[in-house]
């Protein structure tokens, strides 16, 4: 039995099981880092066999506290200061979030940081590249608006079938290995939304430094998330993770979900849960999260202080509580915000979130309740069927038709 077979076989087993060989992995092979006030040390964990280490939890920054439509920059930046004293350094941006503000604010906000004392992310945003120019222009004004020379990691933003024709026509790999060359990258890697077979040919393609991928348990299985991961593993590329609450899903579960995970761990957060069960995996080195209030990066600071792996028992209680949240009928969507703006207006990433909300409490007064309460035009009855959203959603969900879906609900007596 090859290791590809060992790991469906236990795969298949429980589903839970995070691969082996976990403390001998050359991603575990680093010590901790100290807060400056409070002691608490948040893991780290080695890339590859180099001086460079990652914290276990890095920061990312698509879901900035937002004070009247805007990015609220007093309490971001209380965000970002707690973090960097927690000793989570890495910061991870990109082009479009919120609306194009996140880089700017990063920027700013860790002017004040000697620069070899944080990491920094960024990604190119491949649909928006016409020509290597265009990718030049864009980089450019990537490093003015984070106020750096370098990105110590860089992304080729968001590859499906689409996105790679886009950087094949216009060799944007070798336009981001001339920008090493230049030192203005340190590491190049992408982050990927298509299928698992898509994924091999692009991480074959190149000697890539990194991959991002979405993994999370709920995901496991329902995205190919194992199979993707045991791809980029097999060829030596390290993990990094986006969405392990899959956009505050995890969070959040079923009272029958919820009370499995308490009762195993009174103490333990619903969302802890998520991030252990994916910082477990051997090959990862680094778990985003999108940290909008306070209480949620002190709840993940504990969680990633000096971490502990989940035990073969715990995964089994994981087990169960996803076989509890499996019954409830809820929409995929990780309110990434990439189907937004509608050409009708409909608010897709809201309706969503309070149609799973519904889901959970059921309460079908709220849940109406909330409908009416988004701006005008923003509910599902607006949608028009123009299906200009199916190709901009990442998680492949067919909008349209989950759409009619919530308006029929909301219709019920």
């Amino acid at each position: 039995m090859n290791r590809r077979e060992f790991l469906k076989s236990a795969a298949a087993a429980i589903v839970l099981t995070a691969a082996g060989g976990l403390l001998n992995h050359p991603c575990m092979a680093a010590g901790s880092t100290p807060a400056a006030k409070t002691g608490a040390r948040i893991t780290r964990r080695r890339y590859k066999n180099t001086d460079l280490t990652l914290p276990l939890l890095g920061f990312g920054t698509m879901r900035l506290p937002q004070k009247n439509g805007r990015i609220d920059e007093t309490a971001a930046q209380k965000l970002i200061d707690r973090a960097m004293e927690a000793g989570l350094n890495y910061f991870d941006t990109a082009w479009p979030y919120h609306g194009g503000k996140s880089e700017t604010f990063v920027g700013k906000a860790l002017k004040k940081y000697p620069r070899d004392s944080y990491l920094l992310a960024d990604k190119l945003p491949l649909w928006s590249i016409r020509s290597v120019k265009e990718a030049e222009r864009i980089f450019e004004q990537q490093l003015k608006k984070c106020q750096t020379e370098y990105f110590d990691f860089y992304l080729l933003h968001a590859l499906n079938k689409s996105t790679w024709n886009t950087v094949q026509k216009h060799d944007l790999f070798h336009f981001v290995q001339k920008m090493r060359d230049q030192g203005k990258i340190r590491k190049i890697g992408f982050s990927f939304h298509d299928s698992p077979e898509l994924l091999k040919t692009i991480a074959s393609a190149h000697p890539w430094d990194f991959t991002l991928l979405q993994i999370n348990y709920l995901d496991w299985y329902n995205y190919h998330s194992k199979e993707q991961y045991e791809i980029v593993t097999e060829l030596g590329i390290p993990v990094l993770v986006m969405e392990p609450l899959r956009g505050g899903t995890l969070s959040s579960l079923n009272p029958t979900a919820s009370k499995i995970l308490k009762t195993a761990d009174p103490d333990a957060s619903i969302a802890s849960w998520a991030f252990r069960y994916v910082a477990s995996l051997p090959n990862v080195l680094c778990v985003l999260s999108g940290m909008t209030l306070m209480e949620h990066l002190e709840d993940n600071i504990q969680t990633f202080t000096d971490f502990k792996p989940l035990t073969d028992s715990e995964r089994l209680t994981l087990n169960s509580a996803l076989a509890a949240y499996r019954q409830t009928d809820s929409i995929p969507c990780t309110a990434c915000r990439y189907c937004v703006p509608c050409p009708a207006c409909v608010q897709i990433p809201e309706v969503f979130g309070i149609y799973n909300q519904y889901k959970i409490s059921g309460d079908h007064a709220a849940f109406k309740k909330a409908l009416a309460a988004l701006p005008e035009e923003g509910g599902p009855e607006y949608c028009v069927d123009c299906n200009a959203c199916l190709k901009k959603c990442p998680q492949h969900i067919n909008i349209p038709a989950e759409l009619k879906k919530v308006l029929a609900e909301s219709q019920k007596a």
